[in-house]
């Protein structure tokens, strides 16, 4: 399962579609959370693809579990940040359904790559 660049990974490729439709949502809120919710969700939905980048690029697994784990705490925040976003009224229960689940899919897949950089540390 050797992947010669980030953009090869498939939890990049779906964190990448995530954050790009994240921020087509967010430029629906209001002008006046330009500067706070908007920005937020939007950094922390970026945070998730940049750090699968970066380390993929550290050339050790240890290094990139940590990132790894970063970008899952980002996808966390993003999903808190989606929350926001319902009890303000700027999506339904249904827009924050349906990101919930695509964030819940790809914290699985993040998980799984964690795991196999672990046995790929240990040499399996």
């Amino acid at each position: 399962m050797e992947h010669r660049s980030f953009t090869d990974l498939e939890i990049w490729k779906r964190g990448r579609e995530l954050r790009k439709d994240v921020f087509m949502l967010s430029k629906t809120f209001p002008k006046e959370e330009k500067y706070d919710l908007v920005s937020q969700i939007v950094r922390s939905s970026r945070s998730v693809c940049a750090n699968i980048a970066e380390g993929h690029g550290r050339f050790h697994f240890q290094e990139n579990i940590q990132f790894c784990r970063v970008a899952r705490g980002s996808i966390s925040e993003t999903l808190d940040h989606m929350t926001c976003a319902l009890d303000c009224e700027y999506i339904d229960e249904s827009t924050l359904i349906g990101y919930k689940e695509r964030i819940e899919e790809l914290t699985r897949m993040i998980n799984g790559y964690i795991n196999y950089l672990k046995r790929m540390k240990k040499g399996e």
